[in-house]
Formats: C-alpha cells, structure tokens, sequence
C-alpha cells in the first residue's frame, strides 16, 4: 500500500514513523519545513499544502493520511475526497464531514474523520457501547493532554499549537441535555476529578462531541477538557479581556489581531522543553440499560511521553490511533463514505483489533463495568 502523509508536525511525525515500521507500506511524507522531513526514515517532499495541487500530489497512492492543522483540514479533505482516494483524518476543523458524504460515495471510497484521540478513541469507546446497552442514556468525556508537572502562571505545556488550543476555548460548546441541543459557553461548568496518577484536575466545556451529536441515540451528552486547577479561569480572564479576540485594533497606528499577538506570546510561555514529559488522561463514561439493568461502563486511559524515541503522549495516543485505523483499512475494511469513528467501534472485531494495535504500542485503557441504582448517573 502506498501511502501520503500530508503534515509532519508533532502527531503527524508519530505518523510517520509508526507506519513506516510496516513492511508492505511505502510512504511518502508532505510538509512545507524542511526541519520536520529531514529525520524522517521514508521518503518525504517539501511542498506548500495551501498551495499545491492536491491531485497530482495523491495520484498513485491508494490511502492519504491528512494531518494538517485545523485550520485548513476541511480545505485538504475536500479537494482530497473529490480524487476517490481513501482518507484517514485527524485534522480538527469545525465543518461538518458529512456535507462530503455524498462525494465519497460517489467515488465507492472511504474517508474515516476526526480520527486521534478525542475526537477519535472516544468516540469508539462510545460506538462499542451499543453491542452493551439496549439503551443509552449518557455520554460523558473527560480528557487532556497535559506537561507531567505543573508550571505557574498557566499550569499548563502544550504540544500543539496554541491557535488550536484557544480555538476550544472560544468555539461554542454543543451538548445535548434531554434530547435536545444546548449551548454552553466554553471553559464553563467546572467540575473537579481525582486521577489516582496525577490527584485533582479540573474539567471544562469544549466543543468536542463532534459526530457523536448526530451518529448516537444518546439524550444526555457533552465532552469537557481536563487541566490542573486554575487554568479555566485564567483563560476565561483572557478570553473576556479581549485577548482572543479576531478583529483588528490599531495601536499608534499599526493594525493588528489580538489573537495573533496572544498566540505569539502563549507558543512561547507554552513551549515545552525537550526533557520534559507530557501525559494524556482520558476518561469516557457511557450509562444505558438492558432490560431492568442500568450499568455504566468507564473506559479509563492513562498515558505517558516515550522517553525512548522522544513521541510525546499526545502524539502517541493521537497518532496511533490514526495509524490503527490505516492498519484495519489495509486489511480489508469495506465501509464506505464518510466514517465517523464511532462506526468502526461498533463493531467488535474492528474494535479488538484497535485496542490490540494500541497495546502493541503501550497506549492501553482499562474498561470497568457497574451496575447503578435507578437514581445514579
């Protein structure tokens, strides 16, 4: 299988790397920095994405992985889905997937969405669900990828772009509450949990059920990021004092964007030094009924960077999720059209054979099962 990797930054680099340990894979990697290629063991171009002509770039290849930055990932996809290639995507972009559906099947092709981690693993846990409920009635998601130790003022380290981190902070929050569409503002409705690896963390809205809304008969449903505490109400600080704002203002006559500014400053405050570790948590609760019997099911994730080879967590856990779905579709995959991950969950062979690929790589989850009184949660 010949295979195009467009976008080599910290995930995509995983990307890379994990598939090109498969023998009966060739790839090919894509960026417009030199820097992210150079280490790279495949063979790899220097190409300008936002510029390139996406068909005579995938022609030959039988699967693209698309790991560009939110930004331009539906732009990508699009032209991508319109050559009948196969796609498997992780990047997050608020469009809605589905509005290519009708061009993928078209072409009798696949393009498997919003494939990483969160999106992405959760919603494969939430899909596996339905061979274990008669009837749901909650979905809850907690996750974050985070530094392993905190550091003042923002008690946070990312290991992606602060533009993509403050666009969950700013993007309105859907959620259902009783069947029904809410919106709730982002890095609203805070709640403490405690992880035996790391003690309290807080939890927050953002936008990230993403398909789920729409794939899941689920009346009660939300996602909410995880940070160690403090972190939400600085950002709502930010946030309401202007400093994510998108318009331009001008200060002694320059014009400039108070986002632009902000994500300069935060890439540097942000930027986490090569021996630091970073770790992901991730917590899925899923509650429904067979029969009389109300159950919760909790998948439980928790990981660290590999010290090793230097793949961060969030990579890890992003990428491999990414690189296990490239792994089921070489192996025969038959869906069609555009595929929300929660599909693939659904069906139990597709599910074991993730999970098994991720332990392969010691990105492991525990699955614990309750059995709940008719007024619990």
């Amino acid at each position: 299988m010949r295979i195009l990797v467009l976008g080599t930054g910290l995930v995509g680099q995983a990307i890379v790397r994990d598939l090109a340990d498969h023998a009966d894979f060739e790839i090919l990697a894509v960026d417009q920095n030199p820097d992210a290629l150079d280490t790279l063991p495949v063979d790899t171009r220097c190409f300008n994405l936002q510029e390139a002509d996406l068909t005579d770039l995938s022609a030959g290849f039988d699967l693209v992985v698309n790991a560009v930055p939110g930004s331009m990932g539906f732009s990508v996809l699009e032209q991508l889905v319109q050559t009948g290639i196969r796609v498997v995507d992780i990047a997050f972009s608020p469009e809605d997937p589905f509005a290519l559906d009708g061009v993928v099947r078209k072409h009798e092709s696949l393009a498997v969405v919003d494939c990483g981690v969160a999106p992405g693993l959760c919603n494969i846990f939430a899909g596996y669900c339905t061979n274990l409920f008669e009837k749901f009635e909650s979905y809850r998601c907690y996750v974050g990828g985070l530094p392993a130790v905190r550091r003042w003022p923002y008690q946070y380290g990312a290991v992606f772009s602060p533009s993509d981190v403050i666009e969950e902070y700013t993007r309105p929050v859907y959620i259902l509450e009783a069947g029904e569409e809410v919106v709730r503002e982002p890095l609203s409705g805070v709640e403490w949990l405690d992880f035996p690896e790391v003690g309290t963390l807080e939890a927050f809205y953002t936008d990230g059920l993403r398909t789920l809304r729409y794939t899941m008969d689920i009346p009660c449903m939300y996602e909410k990021t995880l940070r160690y505490p403090g972190h939400a109400e600085l950002m709502r600080i930010f946030r309401e004092s202007g400093f994510f704002g998108r318009e331009k203002i001008t200060i002694n006559g320059t014009s400039i964007q108070p986002l632009a500014v902000s994500t300069h400053l935060l890439r540097q405050q942000w930027k986490m030094k090569p021996e630091e570790q970073d770790l992901t948590i991730m917590r899925v609760c899923v509650t429904g009924r067979t029969g009389a019997q109300r159950k919760r099911i909790t998948f439980d994730l928790f990981d660290r960077n590999d010290s090793r080879t230097g793949i961060s967590s969030m990579a890890r856990t992003t990428g491999y999720t990414c690189t296990a779905v490239v792994r089921l579709i070489a192996d025969g995959c038959d869906l069609r059209g555009i595929c929300p991950p929660e599909w693939l969950g659904k069906n139990p062979e597709f599910f074991e054979s993730i999970a098994a690929y991720l332990k392969e790589r010691n990105v492991t989850f525990r699955i614990i099962e309750e059995e709940l009184l008719p007024a619990e949660r």
